[in-house]
Parts: structure tokens; C-alpha cells; sequence
């Protein structure tokens, strides 16, 4: 089994600040990306995409994935990023985010102009696609998003422009501001999760505004984990860390699925269909589920 997509931690830099850029540059996050869209000005978005593709050619990114969010397709700059910063940036840019994806013709658009880029100027690898899902349109047509390219590496929940476009009420941090009796966001967070599993991607968690409080961004983090998410935004690069742990497998995780694999593959070569370890049950499904940390536990340490 190969290594799964490494995506425990995404992070945003404005492609207007030469400073974060710089930053996250040499950070530990698996992907960066250098925002064109919420991050910048109106008036500076024209401007930024010169800024994201000096950055992109200029910085040594080691091992980190480079990408850029774009602006989204229903807005005047979106096309211009994508042709400006793919030409510009060329086997130096890995990824395009596209924002507010609301079905599948969104990500197609999108495609459909990156073949054209890539065959025009004889560029030698593929532009890889990130989708955030991030309106009422988009939750409900996950499933469409996730398979309606394969450039598609992963899907994002974005619980921010969400809360605008289901006119929640939600402080800061995108939580009700009333009680509410359970996971506010659970609805939304599966579905996105189980379009990316549908899609054989990646799934990413919304981001934390709150940088100054790592108890709660590792609270939501953790919620996210458990639930199969492979990794999460992080707004600010003390969240890398975070992130970069709780989204790989612990020691004592991998020495389980070790004993457990090793104990099935010894069962089964006798002839049977399951056996036990440390007096619990482990079957064909334990023995999956095996494999999936040992596979997660491979990526994290080849990076």
C-alpha cells in the first residue's frame, strides 16, 4: 500500500506580505498557500499575483507543497490568476485552490483552462486542484465537487463563508454564539468527509481564527481527527505544530497496528479469519484500519 496524500497542515499567507511569506516558506507545513482571494484587498488583488509568482520562483520551499487560492470564478480575477500565476510561476506552482466551489461545472471551469495553459506553453507536470466547500450550494453537491476532476487531491471545509451563506449565528471562531446541543458543524464536516472518501481524497478541516488560543484550535483539531479528516488550516504558523501532530498517528497507535497486522497475517496464513491481541478482537476490518496508520505513519515520517 502506498503512502497516502500528506495534508496535516495547510497554510494561509496573504501573497501580498514578504514577511509570511517567508515564514512559511521555511515552516513545517505540508502544503502552503499564498492567498489571492479574503487575504488581499480588492484593490491589490491585480498586484498580488506579480508578488505570488516572485514568491513561488524565488523561495527555496523544501519539501512543502506551493500552492495559491485563487479568487473565486464568479469574480472578475479569477481567470487572470489562474493564466498569470500558472505562466508565471510554471513547474514552480504544485496546486490551485478554488474558493466557494458550488458544483461540479466550478472545478471543470477550472480544469478545462489549466489543460489549455499546460499544452500551450509545454509546461511538464500537472496543476494539482483543491476545492473548498464552503456554501450551502456546495454542501449539498460535495459529492459532485470531489469527483469532477481528477486533478482533485483533496476537499476543504470552510465553516466562515458557510456561516454567511446558511446565516448562522457564530462568534469569531465560526461557533454558536447560543448553546447548541451538539457538534454544530457535524452535518457539513461529513459531508465533505464522505465526498472525499467517495472521491478516494483528502479531506481538510476548517480553519481557527482564534491563533492565540492552541487548546482550542487542538479541541477542533482532535473533533476532526477522530472523525477521519486528514488535516486542518492553520491561520498562523504556531498552528503547524499543532496540526502536524494531531493529524499522524501516535507511537503507541503504530505499535498497535503493528502487533495487530502482524497477529492477522499469522492467522490467516493458518487459515483463519480472525484472531486476538492484548484480548480484543482483530479481524479482516481491524487489520484495514491497520494498515490506513501504518500508511499515515509512513508519509509523516518520509517528509
Amino acid at each position: 500500500m502506498g503512502s497516502p496524500l500528506l495534508r496535516r497542515s495547510e497554510l494561509a499567507t496573504p501573497a501580498t506580505s514578504d514577511r509570511m511569506i517567508s515564514k512559511g516558506a521555511g515552516s513545517a507545513a505540508d502544503l502552503v498557500f499564498l492567498d489571492l482571494e479574503d487575504a488581499v484587498a480588492p484593490a491589490l488583488r491585480d498586484e498580488a499575483r506579480g508578488k505570488a509568482i516572485k514568491a513561488l520562483n524565488d523561495h527555496d520551499w523544501g519539501a512543502t507543497v506551493r500552492a495559491v487560492r485563487i479568487n473565486g470564478i464568479d469574480t472578475k480575477w479569477a481567470y487572470a490568476d489562474i493564466i498569470e500565476v500558472v505562466e508565471g510561476a510554471r513547474d514552480n506552482l504544485d496546486t490551485i485552490i478554488v474558493p466557494k466551489a458550488s458544483d461540479a461545472r466550478d472545478i471543470w471551469w477550472v480544469d478545462v483552462l489549466l489543460t489549455q495553459i499546460e499544452e500551450r506553453i509545454g509546461l511538464r507536470k500537472q496543476i494539482r486542484l483543491e476545492a473548498l466547500v464552503e456554501t450551502a450550494e456546495g454542501v449539498a453537491h460535495a459529492e459532485r465537487i470531489a469527483t469532477a476532476s481528477p486533478r482533485l487531491d483533496a476537499v476543504i471545509f470552510g465553516a466562515g463563508d458557510l456561516s454567511v451563506s446558511q446565516e448562522a449565528r457564530v462568534d469569531t471562531n465560526f461557533q454558536p454564539r447560543e448553546p447548541y446541543p451538539g457538534d454544530f458543524w457535524y452535518y457539513a464536516r461529513m459531508q465533505v468527509l464522505t465526498a472525499a472518501r467517495v472521491a478516494g481524497i483528502a479531506a481538510i478541516d476548517a480553519p481557527y481564527p482564534d491563533f492565540e488560543d492552541p487548546e482550542g484550535y487542538e479541541r477542533d483539531a482532535r473533533a476532526a481527527a477522530s472523525l477521519g479528516f486528514n488535516g486542518k488550516w492553520a491561520i498562523h504558523p504556531s498552528q503547524i505544530e499543532i496540526a502536524n501532530r494531531v493529524f499522524q498517528p501516535t507511537t503507541a497507535e503504530v505499535e498497535r497496528a503493528r502487533r495487530q497486522l502482524d497477529a492477522y497475517r499469522t492467522a490467516e496464513a493458518a487459515g483463519h479469519g480472525a484472531t486476538s491481541v492484548d484480548g480484543q478482537l482483530v479481524d479482516a476490518a481491524h487489520a484495514k484500519l491497520a494498515e490506513r496508520v501504518l500508511a499515515h505513519h509512513a508519509a509523516a515520517s518520509g517528509k
